[in-house]
């Protein structure tokens, strides 16, 4: 079975200085009546989509932005990951919505990778972190995930992902 990567937006995709030996580009998202300024390192994006293409990993958005992912991929240039939920959750109810979505990927016997800045918990890490095929990323939230992030992550699908045309 591929890995399942649950990829957060904010203080993960979206950083205020992600880095990368590059300026970050800027685009805006808008949400609930709001314009929502968005930064990210252009290489980061870069090594998602070949990640993608090699079809060894299902990327979900795991994020409060789920109900608005048709804005991501458009202003990220990346392709059409399902949503874990539709609907628009505040941050409490999305923390709780990605614990869910991560201990199913879990249940379902699918390697899980979880990248997100603030909401996987002491207890939630602890519980997930001690088990086998499971990879908790919690980059830091003004960098985002860095390099170093992405090997871990290219390095875990090598280990446990079977080669699948990305659909």
């Amino acid at each position: 079975m591929r890995p399942v990567w649950l990829l957060d937006v904010d203080g993960v995709l979206n950083a205020n200085r992600p880095g990368w030996g590059a300026a970050p580009r800027r685009g805006y998202a808008h949400a609930g009546g709001f314009r929502y300024t968005m930064r990210w390192a252009p290489a980061l994006l870069d090594r998602i989509r070949a990640l993608h293409r090699t079809g060894t990993v299902e990327i979900r958005w795991c994020t409060t932005w789920c109900g608005h992912a048709d804005q991501l991929e458009r202003l990220f240039g990346l392709p059409y990951f399902e949503p874990c939920w539709l609907d628009d959750l505040n941050p409490r109810e999305a923390a709780t919505a990605k614990l869910a979505a991560a201990r199913q990927v879990v249940a379902s016997g699918h390697p899980l990778i979880w990248t997100d800045d603030a909401d996987i918990s002491p207890a939630a890490h602890d519980e997930l972190s001690g088990l086998d095929r499971v990879l908790l990323i919690t980059p830091k939230p003004n960098r985002g995930l860095q390099p170093e992030h992405l090997d871990a992550i290219e390095t875990f699908v090598m280990t446990f992902g079977t080669s699948r045309p990305a659909p």
